[in-house]
């Protein structure tokens, strides 16, 4: 790193070192051993609240390279593209919209709508202890906001001297660097991390508008832990990320793409159910004031690369820091977090430039009386973001999206046993002074019911609120817009219930779940309102009438075949329940089945999964009947999508302790959304939209690299 980066790092770590901090654990999730094992690794953590955890040996097999590929293909989880040119990307559980998923990095809520549309991307994987990841609405105690789950980050303290580099190349100029250091001394260690990873645009119809986004990503960071410094167990990390990133034009001529506006640089022909001309494409109405090579009325583009092109450039700082400090037969915890979050984006000739500020306050104590360990605390939130920019013609819409929240909060958690540990119990509740949304008030219920030995049930019930931010968390394609007329007067709710039961021995593990989500006042946008006076385009930033409901199921069963060889067959279903378009605004399918075999004997690791989604309701997700949407040869877009199969293949050779190769195959059969049908689409009167999205963006990607350790 330069200069310019390292002077802030040094400075921030010492600062660091003098700031009080909170626990090692997030907090809400009281866990207490019952002191059980079993042979066979159980699917959910020995906790009360439903938790999966993916350790980093797992992180390994799997060969992703950032939090997005970790946490995609697994039952009730999957990471959902939410445009075609700049590859948006949201962790979605249980099937609810991605800005209903809280991330936090070792227990603190750090992230916002804006930071997580492409930040998500930017979390890297080194020095990671697990990921743990809880599904449900109020599943945290420090993140009510979190109405579908929270996936937290939980790094790894090291206890001896590491270095560890893993050098990747792959299919499309993907390239990836990914380097750790560890110094362990008495009483603590520091940690550093960097991580290179850049990859080319992709079009797989040849008509020369990607639909694999092109970026180039720096990430940077150190921690440190001490484990007495006046008495607390100190931890924290301090977090540097610059991507850029270009979707629709080729290549990375970022300011030659910007210039370009006008002309045709693209093949509107090619691809499924192209145009009868490449100059542009049929109008369905048959109003289109051009008139195409085949005779039919059509609409020419003439807006050049820039037109169709999206470029972000992201720069992100971030630091969190925790610690505990033994109160009495209790604890104390205190928490710090701050992220100072800047996006300088380029949307079809539309400039939006978004800066945002955050703090995370936390003090918490906990304490047993009597029988009950009781959890109390406070916390504050502080969400800033101020946006300049201007639309596709040059006009100013400074502070389109500006908001300012500030939400002190208080919370009350209990935990007891009854019958011996027989059941254990866990409640809550919480209650934020939002000063925008008023006082809310979020309670929820645990319960955990050891059967047997092998045998568990959890109940959870629970509320959670979520304030919307801005219109950029579910369309950032609108900006062209005049102005937004806010309408949201109403936090988001959601009610949540679910049960999972589980089971474990020596050879099968086994766990299934019912999920039940039902959310009030979600925040709608209507981009196709006119302002009454000028008769310019406004959008309205309004909230659903009705209630939103996704219930599903899921089952996975993991069974040892091998000492060596182990087998895992899951499948999950849902249903979705809304009447108003546009709540939710991107396809699901209902069903999905999960294939996997884990290899490891000796110096030989190997991973083998496959991973089936069933047909989706395009027509019903993106609202046909009043928003039809056409080919560019001017038929229909389909009503429903094929079921696929997606399979992804990795192996890996320890050639001795320091060095190791491994090679993979992700989607081997090469199946992509554009064999079928395009990402783009038209509506009747000729205008292009990019979010016909249903499938991969990606077919076959090929990958291989070489780990160093000592």
């Amino acid at each position: 790193m330069n200069q310019v980066i390292l002077r802030p790092l040094a400075a921030a770590l010492a600062l660091a070192f003098a700031l009080p901090a909170m626990a090692d654990k997030q907090l809400g999730d009281v866990t207490v051993s019952s002191g059980k094992s079993v042979g066979a690794k159980p699917v959910l953590r020995d906790e009360i609240i439903a938790t999966e955890s993916l350790g980093a040996r797992e992180l390994e097999k799997t060969g992703a390279t950032m939090l997005t590929e970790a946490l995609d293909k697994r039952p009730g989880i999957s990471v959902q593209t939410e445009c075609s040119i700049c590859n948006v990307r949201n962790v979605v559980l249980n099937n609810l919209p991605g800005r209903y998923t809280t991330l936090l990095i070792d227990g603190i809520p750090i992230f916002s709508s804006v930071s997580t549309a492409y930040g998500l991307d930017s979390v890297a994987l080194g020095g990671l202890e697990r990921i743990d990841i809880s599904r449900g609405a109020g599943t945290s105690l420090i993140a009510p906001e979190a109405l579908a789950g929270s996936v937290n980050i939980v790094t790894r303290r090291p206890t001896k001297d590491e270095f560890l580099a893993n050098q990747q190349l792959g299919s499309h100029g993907q390239w990836n660097t990914d380097l750790f250091g560890a110094k362990a001394f008495t009483g603590g260690a520091l940690t550093a991390n960097f991580n290179h990873n850049q990859h080319d645009t992709v079009d797989a119809d040849d008509n020369k508008v990607s639909e694999y986004t092109g970026y180039k990503r720096n990430l940077g960071g150190i921690g440190f832990f001490v484990d007495d410094i006046g008495g607390f167990k100190l931890r924290g990390r301090l977090d540097i990320v610059d991507e850029k990133r270009m979707g629709g034009a080729m290549g990375t001529g970022y300011s030659g793409v910007k210039a370009d506006g006008s002309g045709n640089p693209f093949n509107w022909s090619n691809g499924k159910n192209g145009s009868p001309d490449p100059r542009g494409w049929v109008t369905p109405d048959g109003s289109g004031g051009d008139t195409l090579s085949n005779g039919q009325a059509g609409t020419f583009y003439n807006d050049g690369l820039a037109g169709m092109s999206e470029i972000i450039f992201t720069d992100r700082k971030q630091f969190v820091s925790s610690a505990t400090h033994k109160l009495g037969e209790g604890s104390l915890r205190l928490a710090v977090g701050y992220a100072k979050h800047k996006q300088d984006s380029f949307y079809e000739k539309a400039v939006y430039k978004a800066d945002q500020t955050q703090y995370y306050l936390e003090t918490s104590t906990q304490q047993p009386l009597g029988a009950t360990l009781v959890t109390t605390g406070v916390t504050y939130r502080y969400e800033d973001l101020s946006s300049t920019g201007t639309d596709a013609s040059g006009a100013a819409n400074d502070g389109i999206d500006n908001y300012k929240y500030r939400t002190p909060s208080a919370f009350l958690q209990g935990y007891h046993a009854f019958l011996d540990g027989v059941v254990e119990v866990n409640g809550s509740v919480r209650y934020d002074k939002h000063n925008v949304f008023g006082g809310i008030t979020s309670p929820r219920l645990n319960v955990l019911w050891n059967h047997n030995h092998e045998l568990s049930s959890r109940f959870a019930a629970g509320r959670g609120f979520r304030a919307p931010t801005s219109f950029f968390e579910q369309d950032h394609g609108i900006l062209d817009t005049t102005r937004i007329v806010r309408q949201v007067d109403k936090a988001e709710i959601s009610d949540n219930a679910s049960y999972a039961l589980s089971y474990a021995e020596d050879r099968l593990a086994w766990v299934a779940s019912l999920n039940y989500n039902r959310v009030k006042n979600m925040a709608l946008l209507d981009s196709g309102a006119t302002d009454p006076v000028s008769g310019l385009p406004i959008t309205l930033f309004t909230s659903a009438k009705k209630p939103v409901s996704v219930v599903g199921g899921d089952l996975t069963v993991t069974y040892k075949l091998t000492p060596q060889l182990e087998a895992t067959i899951a499948g999950e279903h849902f249903k979705y329940r809304f009447s108003e378009a546009g709540t939710l605004a991107f396809a699901r399918p209902e069903t999905r089945a999960y294939l996997r075999l884990d290899y490891e004997s000796g110096p030989w690791t190997g991973m083998l999964r496959g991973t089936w989604t069933g047909p989706m309701d395009l027509a019903k997700f993106y609202d046909y009947a009043n928003n039809p949407r056409y080919n560019f040869d001017g038929t229909r877009k389909m009503d429903k999508s094929p079921s696929f199969w997606v399979a992804d293949l990795r192996g890996e050779y320890r050639i001795n302790k320091q060095w190791g190769v491994f090679l993979g195959v992700d989607n081997i059969f090469d199946f992509k959304q554009s064999d079928k049908e395009s990402m783009l689409w038209i509506d009747s009167s000729g205008s292009i939209d990019v979010t016909q999205i249903w499938g991969p963006n990606r077919g076959r990607f090929i990958y291989g690299g070489v780990k160093f350790a000592l």
